[in-house]
This record gives C-alpha cells, sequence and structure tokens, in this order.
C-alpha cells in the first residue's frame, strides 16, 4: 500500500508513503492520502499526527506519467483535486500534523509541508516548486507559508530548490537533525503534543486555523485555474512530455 497508517504510541498515529520510486503519487494516491490524514485526526485516540515517507525523498509531486498516459484531461483534474484533497486534509486534520521530511520535498510536497502544523526534517533534505519547468502552476500558496514573500517569488519563477537549514533560519522548519533521527525527532515532539489534553488541542488547532491570515484553500484553487488554462492551450503537454524524455 502506497499510504499507511499505524500507532506506534498511545496518541500518536504515524500516516507514512511508500510509493516507489520517488513517491510520486497517483490521482487515487492523493485522495488515499487525504483519506487516511483525515481519518486519523477523526479518531478520538489520535492526538497527533506524524506525516512521513519511505524512500530517497519525501515527495517528488504528481505521477506525470499517469497524466501523460491520459488522452484527456482525467488524470489532469484528478491529480489537481487529489492535491486539493490531501493539503486539504492535512490543514484541516482535527489536530496538529507534524511533517517529517528527508530528501527531496518538490510541487505537491510543498503543498503538504506548508500545510502541516510543525515540520522537523533531516539535514539533506531540500524543498522548492519545479511548476514553471512542467508548464504548470500550483503550491506558491504554501511555499509562501515557508519562506518570505520575495524568496517565495524568487523560487518560483526559476524553479529553485531551497534547503532545510535555510528554512531553519526563516523558522518555518522547527529542528534539522541527520537523517537517522529525523524518525526519533518526529516522535519526540509527537509526544510532547500528545501528552497535553487532546480537547484542548483539538481546540487550539480549530483557532490557530480560525486566525490565519491566508485562505489556503481559495488561494490554491486560484493557482489551478492557471495551470487549466496552460493545459488548454497546449503548453502543459509540451513541457511534461519534454520532462520524461529527458528522463529517460
Amino acid at each position: 500500500m502506497p499510504i499507511s497508517t499505524q500507532h506506534p504510541e498511545p496518541g500518536i498515529a504515524v500516516v507514512t508513503v511508500d510509493a516507489p520510486p520517488v513517491n510520486a503519487l497517483t490521482v487515487r494516491g492523493w485522495f488515499d492520502l487525504a483519506d487516511e490524514v483525515t481519518a486519523a485526526g477523526r479518531d478520538p485516540a489520535t492526538h497527533v499526527v506524524v506525516l512521513r515517507a519511505e524512500g530517497r525523498g519525501f515527495n517528488a509531486g504528481v505521477d506525470i506519467k499517469e497524466i501523460q498516459r491520459d488522452g484527456g484531461f482525467d488524470a489532469l483534474i484528478g491529480a489537481n483535486h487529489g492535491c486539493a484533497a490531501a493539503f486539504s486534509a492535512v490543514y484541516d486534520c482535527a489536530v496538529p500534523v507534524i511533517a517529517a521530511v528527508q530528501g527531496f520535498c518538490l510541487g505537491g510536497g510543498i503543498g503538504l509541508v506548508g500545510n502541516a502544523d510543525v515540520v522537523v526534517a533531516a539535514d539533506d533534505a531540500t524543498f522548492g516548486l519545479p511548476e514553471v519547468d512542467r508548464g504548470a502552476l500550483g503550491a506558491a500558496t504554501h511555499l509562501a507559508r515557508l519562506v518570505p514573500q520575495h524568496l517565495m517569488r524568487a523560487l518560483f519563477y526559476t524553479a529553485s530548490t531551497i534547503d532545510a537549514h535555510q528554512l531553519h533560519h526563516h523558522g518555518s522548519v522547527y529542528a534539522v537533525v541527520p537523517r537517522e533521527e529525523l524518525d526519533e525527532t518526529a516522535l519526540t515532539l509527537a509526544r510532547q503534543i500528545a501528552a497535553k489534553d487532546t480537547r484542548v488541542i483539538r481546540a487550539a488547532k480549530q483557532a490557530i486555523n480560525g486566525i490565519d491570515v491566508q485562505p489556503v484553500h481559495r488561494s490554491y484553487r486560484f493557482e489551478q485555474g492557471f495551470t487549466f488554462e496552460l493545459n488548454l492551450a497546449g503548453v502543459s503537454d509540451g513541457a511534461r512530455q519534454a520532462f520524461l524524455e529527458k528522463g529517460a
């Protein structure tokens, strides 16, 4: 199963993405991730969720091969709706979500991490949006939650990456540790949250979301509208195919 949930300790749910080779998720994978995170938060026994991944990197975004295999727009529309569902599930989860990031965190990975409550990262973690190189737009909403506005614009326009230490400097990554310590670091933080009165923590999650200055659901859907325009113009298809041929 590409998405699974374990309960290693009382009060802690660990949702793991394991979709080799690079954790690029299919349409079904994005919806399954949304379902797992939502279900974990709805369980009264869950006090905190850790979102992690197996493999070389945390997440490489959508499965471009799936989109290119589709002769129409069903896979593209599905990926957009699936990403929106997964990002929303993290943001709207009834309990805090800790993202534990290793290796690459790209595209949709930024959407997940940007909507998480706390981010811990391995010292090899890098973050970025290659969207403009793929003929698409999206997740600038979430990158803007990780870095200041003008840096977000520079990273977005150039499709550049930023490392975990830089994000720690900006305060959006809580801790940077060696990769072998990543899971235990996330669990240590999760234990601290899980030990609190879950009624208070659940209320706090609602309160913090309620005073958020960024309307993450609306702004992300606004971005997606431009992706649809680029696809209708034929720009995105050519960029995706060039990416696949380059990697072949």
